[in-house]
């Protein structure tokens, strides 16, 4: 194929251009804005230095006298104030003393069984006997011998009284507070107060004193206590309520017999 030819640059004088319309001018980039200035750190202010005191006037040294006058005067002053602020003295009242608060009262022990009118039945106190001579060899002997001839003393001045139903029980093998009982009645609370008096009176005529006697207001139950040999005058329904034979049913009973001037017949064991 036959190549093509290029077509030949004509030489000659370029012919003028017609103008080329003038192009639109460029667009003015816009304006950046401006960061805005960071404000410097305002420097703070170094705090003044405070102008130094001036030195007070140094003040007059006072005497020791004018020293202790002022302190008087001070002392006046204020004892001046504390009357005035107390005013006139008046004795205190004396607070009235708190009443004790009642005890309250215990309840009464249910009774298991009815019994006589009595309100609470004697009973000998905790004691402890005379200790016995160490010398003496036999001075348990005749100490339980003269509580024994005490206590037929006892019932032969119960009997004078028209007592009934005198018994005179050994207990010294089975208790360390006494030697012998003596147990005896009376039917009313007035028979029951005599015996008890004419026993006691009797056995004082004979140098005998009671430590103790107990249930005289009632009259239900007055015991009598001789140390070695207690005594107990009942009415027949307490005697029957206590049952004090009942209690010392293994002990044994002593006999006794009542003075051959009265004519009474001995009492049985």
């Amino acid at each position: 194929m036959a190549e093509a030819k290029s077509p030949r640059k004509k030489t000659s004088a370029a012919k003028p251009s017609p103008k080329a319309p003038a192009r639109p001018a460029a667009k003015a980039a816009p304006a950046k804005k401006a960061a805005p200035a960071k404000a410097a750190p305002v420097k703070k202010a170094a705090p003044a230095k405070a102008a130094p005191a001036k030195a007070a006037p140094a003040k007059p040294s006072l005497s020791r006298a004018d020293i202790e006058a002022k302190k008087e005067k001070k002392k006046n002053a204020a004892l001046r104030v504390a009357k005035k602020a107390s005013g006139p003295r008046t004795s205190p009242a004396k607070a009235a003393p708190a009443k004790k608060a009642a005890a309250p009262a215990k309840a009464a022990p249910a009774k298991k069984k009815t019994g006589p009118k009595a309100e609470a039945a004697p009973r000998p106190k905790p004691r402890k006997r005379p200790e016995l001579s160490a010398t003496t060899p036999d001075a348990a002997a005749l100490r339980r011998d003269g509580a024994r001839e005490l206590a037929k003393l006892i019932a032969a001045a119960g009997l004078d009284k028209k007592a009934e139903r005198i018994e005179i029980l050994d207990i010294g093998e089975k208790v360390d507070y006494a030697d012998f009982l003596v147990l005896m009645s009376g039917r009313s609370d007035r028979q029951v107060r005599a015996v008890a008096d004419g026993v006691t009176e009797s056995l004082k005529e004979q140098g005998h004193r009671p430590t103790s006697v107990e249930g005289m207001q009632q009259g239900q139950w007055v015991l009598v206590d001789y140390t070695d040999v207690i005594v107990h005058v009942f009415v027949d329904e307490a005697r029957r309520y206590y049952d004090l034979e009942g209690l010392w049913m293994d002990a044994t009973r002593v006999p006794f017999e009542a003075p051959a001037a009265d004519g009474a017949a001995p009492a049985s064991p």
